[in-house]
């Protein structure tokens, strides 16, 4: 596969065209009570087509949070896989958040639910968790990779708790000491080298992280942007020595909480968005 064909071109071409700013879709109890919805399927249902129709058409990127729709059941799940249809339909890509980690045939079952064409769950991509082991990974890496789809892993998280193995140090280099989230960025960089950037990485934008993502050559997920207190202006010192073009700040709470009239919704975005363009340049 060459580099005009994996994701790395997709995700260049609808974040051109669409700005660099993820939109997630958190469907938590908290939120559809202030919509004045009920925590139930059909405030669940309610929410997510408000959603679609306010940010399918202008998001570049959106990212469906999966444990909000588990708590409903099979009717969640129901609900998930229109919110991806739609989306995608409206020319937005999908990041599934389902942060899965596994080994071997569940690893396996894992990609084929959010990577394969025949899964009613497909996306664009998914959140996955290296702490198994990156190879863990391998199953979701090369399904990836032959649907020209992409896999975002978890590298240095917003969460304070994430520092105590994250930061943890794992080897001396020739340029010193690396910890535990450098190691999963040199992976990604070497999995990217075929230039298909099928490897993203989550790294929060609420803090300096120290990390050297020069060679990653694939998309950074920064989360964090709004309610966790992130703001546009901080992209650029975060990031610092990453390519621009591959940031990703991501907002849900910041952006939804202008629901749940569909054109608020849609201008808070397109208002974030824009802030996001201006601080990246």
């Amino acid at each position: 596969m060459t580099e005009a064909s994996g994701f790395g071109a997709r995700y260049r071409q609808v974040t051109a065209e669409r700005g660099r700013l993820c939109a997630g879709i958190d469907p938590h109890a908290a939120l559809l009570t202030d919509w004045g919805l009920d925590v139930s399927v059909d405030g669940l249902s309610r929410f997510a087509d408000i959603c679609v129709e306010a940010l399918a058409p202008s998001a570049a990127v959106i990212k469906p949070q999966v444990a909000f729709f588990e708590p409903f059941g099979a009717a969640g799940f129901a609900v998930l896989e229109r919110v991806i249809a739609g989306c995608r339909e409206a020319g937005a890509l999908v990041i599934a958040d389902a942060k899965r980690g596994d080994i071997g045939s569940t690893m396996s079952a894992y990609a084929r639910a959010w990577l394969a064409d025949a899964s009613p769950l497909c996306s664009d991509s998914v959140t996955a968790s290296p702490y198994l082991g990156y190879e863990s990974l391998r199953p979701a890496l090369d399904l990836a990779r032959e649907g020209r789809r992409g896999v975002f892993v978890l590298a240095r998280t917003s969460n304070p708790e994430g520092a105590d193995v994250q930061k943890a140090l794992t080897e001396k280099t020739s340029a010193g000491e690396r910890t535990v989230a450098q190691s999963i960025v040199d992976a990604a960089a070497a999995e990217n080298a075929d230039g298909t950037a099928t490897v993203g990485l989550v790294v929060g934008a609420t803090r300096e992280h120290g990390l050297d993502l020069a060679d990653l050559n694939g998309p950074i997920l920064a989360p964090g942007l709004g309610a966790q207190g992130a703001t546009a202006e901080d992209l650029k010192v975060v990031f610092d020595g990453a390519d621009p073009a591959w940031v990703l700040p991501a907002s849900s709470r910041g952006v939804l909480r202008a629901g749940p009239d569909v054109a608020s919704l849609r201008n808070a975005f397109v208002q974030a968005r824009d802030e996001v363009e201006y601080a990246l340049g």
